[in-house]
């Protein structure tokens, strides 16, 4: 048996600290077939609970365990798929776990990203512990009714949010309804993992539990309060978990139909279940009604807000789709994270434009592969191999911007047919040599004459400086809020905090599971042709209709699928979604076993500029890949967990 755990005095967020004991049983790598806690003072956890302000440190520990998803390397999803690529010769990032998962590095003996062993265990006893305490109303007696149950509703969602993030990554996992006991028995320590389905609706009960509480529709004090749990996210957060759970990663997976757990359990149900799907959009229709209640909508950028500058109505739709991602507090952002302000990360994605930058604040490798240049519809608002008007077939030739071109592509710039055509969201959320890039500090005031990026060798933004580059030609616009600004003193980055979820991804969750529940229908096209016009695309039935060399595919439930997964890889691109959703939709697959292509950025004549070339082979292995392994000592420690299928 290892030697005795003590209390740990464990300092997180806001500057705020809380001492707590920490229990090994879930896993950890420090964990032996049972752990005595002794507690070098048994009054600090009473003392964490005798008053408001104390137990208030406790509730923001509570908090400061949610993943950093402003940080490039935090957010899993970011980098450990095939949306952003970096450099191999970094100054910054590198090595960053995520990264390595993309790069095939994962492994059973130390595990990447492994939140297993390094935080959500330890996040849920934080959680037990504050429910335990703040549940009994003996405790922090200056405390109000409402405040508790409120506060009690924010740590149930936090509960369920960590179990969900566990779900995510291995699949089945342990149930920690309650934190074991100090005299625990060796077989009550050996925790077992539990089936999925059953893990759903325990979450899905911390979330209904969480909304039934005095959480509030809106945070009433905004001065301090901001980004605390409302009823909008719980919901929110809900639809997700059952999305997930409904779709064919967890949903009639035959792939893990003989995995097992130690009881002898299955832990995944091989028969496909629509009611899952049924299930799942109802939960997105009540996070719908939840968010507009509290007033949540697209953000319309108004131009004469900013009276000074002289814009076209193109550059004002690119500023406003832009918007609805970093813009401080927006109204399309249902949960976003004060604690983690996108600022590094801008930082990471902002190009050179003029002389006045420097790598130091504009370090621009953090880039998108060809690909997904690619994903981005045609201006006609259907994918590049199915408009019929627009030919796309020698998409990687040059071509040369005309005056009508002007407020997308520098105007005489000679660049890539890619690049040519594209829909609004293309030039949101992308920069490219010759792109233009409209900010706050435009000397002109005018987008007739702004920035544009130069991104060949020797050029401003080209790949010039060892490790500070754009490996594949293609920088990530939308991360960039458009007050960023370049001085002789520096540069500037409004930062705003990272928006966990927008009101897009709800509408396209309930589109996705309608469709899949009942199939095409007047109301999938209405929740899909909201998020087409803010992006100034017509709907869906008309543009395949006018449009695409497929015109019924959006009758079809299959068709319709298909396009509405691309509308979510498209709507939601570099936020860290697409990631996950395409390995819930089991297409990582397909997706992750392509190459990764960028144009050759280190040739300085233009017609060697634009020579594809290759700059990693990915492999994803299916369906192994599917899920993360548990680190084999865990196994050792704990003979009652089963190791993930292929690890």
């Amino acid at each position: 048996m290892l030697e005795k755990m003590k209390k740990l005095n464990v300092r997180r967020g806001v500057g705020r600290y809380m001492a707590y004991l920490f229990l090994g049983s879930m896993g950890f790598s420090a964990c032996a077939d049972y752990i005595d806690v002794v507690p070098d003072n048994v009054a600090t956890i009473d003392n964490a609970f005798s008053l408001r302000n104390e137990a208030e440190k406790f509730l923001f520990t509570c908090y400061a365990w949610l993943p950093n998803n402003a940080d490039a390397q935090s957010n899993t999803g970011f980098l450990a798929g095939d949306e952003v690529w970096i450099p191999v010769a970094q100054r910054e990032i590198f090595p960053a776990d995520n990264w390595r998962i993309a790069r095939g590095g994962q492994n059973v003996n130390a595990p990447l990203v492994d939140r297993w062993r390094s935080g959500m265990w330890t996040a849920i006893r934080d959680c037990n512990i504050f429910l335990e305490n703040v549940s009994n109303p003996s405790k922090v007696p200056d405390l109000s009714s409402n405040d508790r149950s409120r506060w009690l509703g924010e740590v149930m969602f936090l509960k369920a949010y960590y179990h969900y993030i566990l779900m995510r990554q291995y699949g089945p996992i342990p149930l920690m309804r309650e934190n074991l006991s100090l005299d625990a028995t060796q077989n009550e320590v050996r925790v077992v993992q539990r089936p999925v389905d059953e893990v759903v609706d325990y979450i899905v009960s911390l979330l209904d539990s969480a909304a039934g509480t005095a959480v509030p529709l809106i945070i009433p004090d905004q001065a301090s309060e901001l980004g605390r749990i409302t009823k909008p996210i719980i919901q929110a957060v809900k639809a997700e978990v059952l999305l997930t759970a409904a779709s064919p990663l967890f949903n009639g997976n035959a792939d893990y139909q003989q995995v097992r757990n130690s009881l002898g359990e299955p832990l995944f149900n091989p028969t496909y279940s629509e009611q899952k799907w049924t299930r799942a959009a109802a939960a997105a229709k009540d996070a719908i009604t939840a968010a507009e209640s509290a007033g949540f909508r697209f953000f319309p950028f108004n131009k004469a807000e900013y009276g000074q500058f002289k814009m076209s109505d193109s550059t004002a739709r690119i500023l406003g789709i832009g918007l609805g991602f970093n813009e401080r507090w927006s109204s399309e952002h249902i949960w976003a994270n004060p604690n983690h302000q996108a600022w590094n990360i801008q930082r990471d994605a902002m190009p050179l434009l003029n002389s006045a930058a420097v790598v130091g604040t504009a370090r621009q490798h953090l880039s998108a592969p060809i690909k997904i240049a690619e994903m981005f519809y045609t201006k006609n608002g259907v994918p590049l191999n199915e408009d019929k008007t627009l030919d796309f077939n020698n998409r990687y030739t040059l071509r040369t911007a005309t005056a009508a071109e002007r407020f997308y592509i520098k105007e005489g710039y000679t660049t890539a047919r890619l690049n040519f055509d594209r829909e609004p969201r293309f030039y949101a959320s992308l920069g490219f040599d010759g792109g233009t890039w409209f900010k706050f500090d435009t000397q002109s005031l005018s987008d007739e004459d702004s920035y544009y990026v130069q991104a060949k060798l020797n050029q401003p933004a080209g790949a010039n400086n060892h490790g500070w580059i754009n490996e594949t030609g293609y920088f990530l616009k939308k991360l960039v809020n458009w007050e960023q600004a370049f001085a002789t003193s520096g540069v500037s980055y409004k930062g705003y905090p990272w928006p966990n979820m927008r009101l897009s991804d709800v509408y396209l969750m309930y589109a996705e599971a309608l469709n899949e529940s009942a199939g095409p229908s007047e109301e999938v096209f209405m929740y899909l042709d909201r998020i087409r016009e803010r992006a100034g695309l017509a709907g869906v039935v008309e543009t395949w209709a006018a449009f695409s060399n497929n015109p019924a595919k959006p009758n079809t439930k299959d068709g319709l699928r298909e396009i509405i997964q691309r509308e979510r890889m498209i709507e939601l691109a570099f936020e860290g979604k697409r990631y996950w959703d395409l390995r819930r939709w089991k297409l990582a697959v397909n997706y992750f076993n392509q190459n990764i292509t960028g144009w050759s950025v280190n040739q300085e004549v233009t017609s060697d500029y634009y020579r594809l070339r290759t700059l990693f082979a990915q492999t994803f292995v299916a369906p192994r890949d599917y899920f993360w392994p548990i680190a084999q000592g865990e196994l050792v420690v704990n003979p009652s967990l089963t190791q993930t299928l292929g690890w």
